[in-house]
């Protein structure tokens, strides 16, 4: 299968962020509280994908949550007390860019965290989110997959591209030698917290066009409810005013084009 065209999937992703306006008034009109996961090996895309399913989103009814590297403070809290800070409320849909799966992922591979901190973590967190899932919480799980050899060509990238370099961490960097490593955290966390209450849904994103599609369809195929809000009618308005233009002596931006 090549590559997505460009023209095709720019109108199905327009297509999408429509039905997303429509899903999004959904869950502020049913007061549901959605969080969607998303994480993945370096360069997959998680932030790109987010990015525009989001697009046309209202922001006041939606947040990403990206958390850094834990404070001191937080360091020293309950694993999960931070994460748990984000959650949805009534109506909001929160979008995880990586999530409380750092501990069985980036920072049990990288040594951050010990061993026995990462078993702790895996046999918590099932219990976890039935508990999220089972006091309304619509949780949706993504891992997305990309291939060592698509992987290493998105890292060859942004160390070229000035645009792109911001997206190479110290940690990224270090971490480019370790893909098995990481592949065999994968398996373990996907087998032992695939859950039927919170279930992990796979997404191949070595091509980047169809990735983003893929998941934002099975987001809107996931939950299927949809509100349409109404076309607005604008009232009738007087007559035009005259222009009024700002006074001359506030500084304007030049006109180059």
């Amino acid at each position: 299968m090549g590559k997505l065209g460009r023209k095709e999937y720019e109108a199905e992703l327009v297509r999408m962020q429509a039905e997303m306006v429509d899903l999004q008034a959904a869950i502020r009109h049913e007061g549901m509280r959605v969080a969607v996961v998303f994480e993945g090996r370096d360069t997959a895309g998680k932030g790109g994908t987010i990015q525009r399913l989001s697009a046309e989103l209202n922001p006041r009814a939606y947040r990403v949550v990206a958390l850094g590297t834990p404070t001191e403070r937080e360091a020293g809290q309950w694993y999960f007390q931070r994460y748990v800070a984000h959650l949805p409320s009534a109506g909001e849909l929160v979008l995880f860019d990586r999530s409380w799966y750092n501990r069985a992922g980036v920072e049990r591979v990288m040594g951050f965290c010990t061993e026995e901190q990462a078993q702790v973590f895996l046999r918590a967190v099932p219990d976890l989110e039935r508990m999220l899932v089972r006091d309304g919480l619509i949780l949706v799980k993504y891992w997305l997959e990309v291939s060592a050899e698509a992987q290493e060509e998105r890292f060859q990238e942004r160390a070229s591209d000035p645009t792109k370099r911001w997206k190479l961490s110290p940690i990224d960097l270090e971490a480019r030698g370790k893909y098995a490593d990481y592949s065999a955290a994968r398996d373990e966390m996907l087998e032992r917290t695939d859950t039927r209450e919170a279930p992990w849904f796979i997404v191949d994103a070595d091509d980047q066009r169809r990735a983003r599609l893929n998941l934002i369809q099975h987001l809107l195929d996931h939950i299927p409810a949809r509100r349409r809000d109404k076309k607005v009618a604008l009232p009738k308005r007087g007559a035009m005013p005259k222009p009024d233009p700002v006074p001359h002596e506030v500084a304007r931006v030049p006109e180059r084009w």
